[in-house]
């Protein structure tokens, strides 16, 4: 073989390793992408913390009690917010039994997402899987599953599985729910109850409106409002509609 060939030959053989050595990179980017994009669906989702669903007054979709009541409370929450998840545990089974359950108060949940801001979808998806769950009746049950199985905010709590693990574990049509979910058919709500909240001066959750109007904790402005300042907001809101 002559000194040309044998150039060739080198030539070809170090072309040939450059080619297989960039084939092997863009096929282990390749699978570092597929890991990270599949590796969330496929890892096994942590255990379901269940409930036992409680009676709640004259539900309506997201909302209860006497839609003819004298006072409206509404509250503009983030399921991923802890905040929230306080709220509702302590402070929403007094207002229930105190005002709802006895015709004064009507009360509506409504969806501020904020949380997920650009840096996930479980905020939003938690949502859409509520209402979902609405068809079914059954929206304040999911409601608290979601705040009991909360752990953090976008840590995969409330990944597409769980949420549909949720609604299995409530006993709920899992074939109706899960075409619902898939579907994201209230995300046109979900927005306008934001937009609605902002107009309102919504800027964080949980923020507890009563009759139109911001109840402010008198402690502090960045303070949740406990269960004695909602009490007299709807005392003195009661009191106006001649209660």
């Amino acid at each position: 073989m002559s000194k040309r060939q044998l150039r060739r030959a080198r030539m070809r053989r170090s072309q040939t390793r450059t080619r297989l050595l960039t084939l092997s990179g863009v096929i282990g980017v390749a699978l570092c992408l597929a890991a990270v994009l599949i590796y969330p669906n496929v890892r096994p989702a942590p255990e379901v913390i269940p409930i036992t669903p409680q009676t709640y007054p004259m539900v309506e979709a997201n909302s209860m009690g006497d839609p003819n009541a004298p006072v409206s409370l509404d509250v503009w929450e983030d399921f991923q917010c802890p905040a929230c998840k306080t709220w509702s545990d302590r402070t929403k089974p007094l207002l229930i039994a105190s005002y709802i359950e006895t015709g004064k108060v009507h009360f509506t949940f409504h969806f501020f997402p904020f949380i997920d801001d650009g840096r996930g979808t479980e905020s939003d998806h938690a949502a859409n899987a509520a209402m979902c769950a609405a068809d079914q009746g059954r929206f304040w049950d999911y409601h608290d599953i979601l705040f009991v199985n909360w752990n953090g905010e976008n840590q995969g709590a409330f990944s597409d599985r769980r949420l549909n693990a949720f609604a299995d574990s409530l006993g709920l049509d899992t074939g109706a729910f899960g075409a619902c979910f898939a579907e994201k058919p209230y995300d046109d709500m979900i927005q306008q109850d934001m937009k609605d909240g902002q107009a309102l001066g919504v800027s964080s959750t949980p923020t507890i409106i009563i009759d139109g109007k911001i109840v402010e904790n008198p402690d502090g402005a960045n303070l949740v409002p406990q269960y004695d300042h909602i009490a007299a907001a709807i005392e003195a809101a009661l009191a106006e509609a001649g209660q």
